[in-house]
């Protein structure tokens, strides 16, 4: 039973992981790399929409995955009864 539960805590664990690495490359690789030219068409203080992307945009959503990872996580602690005091 505790193997089982183990298991389960470690494959919602990898699924919340993979759906973070997938928003952080689609973001980093996506906007700043592959859809640059397009986004670069809107303009924003003077500065091209793609330019934004690469340099405050990624930033940005990796701290945005990073407190949602911890959120997430603290609610996968809870759901397997493993919350810290």
């Amino acid at each position: 039973m505790i193997s089982d539960k183990k298991a389960a805590y470690w494959k919602k664990n990898l699924q919340i992981v993979l759906y973070c690495l997938i928003v952080w490359a689609a973001v980093s690789l996506g906007c700043s790399v592959i859809f640059v030219e397009q986004l670069n068409t809107i303009v924003i203080r003077g500065l091209p929409l793609g330019f934004w992307f690469a340099q405050q945009g990624s930033i940005i959503t990796f701290i945005v995955i990073i407190f949602y990872y911890a959120w997430r996580m603290s609610k996968l602690d809870k759901e397997f009864g493993l919350e810290e005091a």
